[in-house]
């Protein structure tokens, strides 16, 4: 029996955040430069956002460059660029009625990228389904310093005291406050670790890490990691009887 045969589809996950990995060694397997394995990458992307819309998933967040990815080769990180700007596929979102945002130092991206991104998140404004956001240029570490600034300068404007600062207040100041958290982050190729990847909202994350190199990562590898996830209880602190 397939895996998406099994799924529970009132209990599918609201957000889904994965850690796409493994694109650079699954080309070396396949005897072709690295850039040959993040092509391969893209299109597992629409793949996976086609899947997730189609079971009812709210919120799809993906780790496309990390701000330590700047640190790569430079003709590796001009190929990801250029691929960021041939993969964007608008039909596709709209197709799907999927809404399209990106997360991250987005002022670091070249200026024709990031007009490229802009020019998709301004269509599919209006799409109603799945929200679909790319981690692009971002870490953790940096939207959470970038988020204690924003409260530091409301604190020293007198519109915010010490005192009144809470959890929330900290979730308004990300670049994740317009979704949930997320209920399930995944991460591909065999690593185990967040990589600084939203490590304030996966506090309560269920964990799903595998093997699969993202490009062998197709929907019925998304269903298994759904299904995994649904075996789970979540608790949140409580116990098995207060649930």
């Amino acid at each position: 029996m397939l895996y998406k045969d099994q799924i529970d589809k009132n209990r599918i996950p609201a957000h889904i955040a994965i850690i796409m990995d493994g694109n650079g060694r699954w080309a070396k397997q396949q005897g072709h430069a690295r850039t040959f394995g993040h092509q391969a990458g893209a299109e597992t992307v629409h793949v996976i956002a086609e899947e997730a819309a189609r079971l009812g998933v709210k919120y799809l967040t993906l780790y496309t460059f990390s701000t330590e990815n700047w640190n790569r080769p430079v003709d590796e990180v001009a190929a990801l660029m250029s691929l960021l700007m041939d993969s964007i596929e608008e039909e596709t979102f709209m197709k799907n009625n999927i809404s399209f945002r990106i997360i991250g130092e987005t002022e670091k991206l070249p200026e024709n990228v990031l007009a490229r991104l802009n020019k998709c998140i301004e269509r599919t404004s209006k799409n109603t389904g799945m929200c679909l956001t790319l981690a692009l240029s971002y870490s953790s570490k940096w939207e959470i310093t970038e988020a204690v600034k924003k409260i530091a300068r409301k604190v020293k404007e007198g519109n915010l005291s010490p005192e009144e600062i809470t959890d929330q207040t900290i979730d308004r100041c990300l670049a994740t406050h317009y979704m949930p958290d997320p209920d399930l982050l995944i991460r591909t190729g065999g690593e185990i670790r967040l990589s600084n990847y939203l490590l304030w909202q996966c506090a309560y994350a269920e964990l799903y890490f595998c093997d699969t190199f993202w490009p062998d990562f197709k929907a019925e590898e998304l269903c298994k990691a759904i299904c995994d996830f649904q075996k789970r209880e979540r608790r949140f602190g409580k116990t098995s009887e207060q649930i």
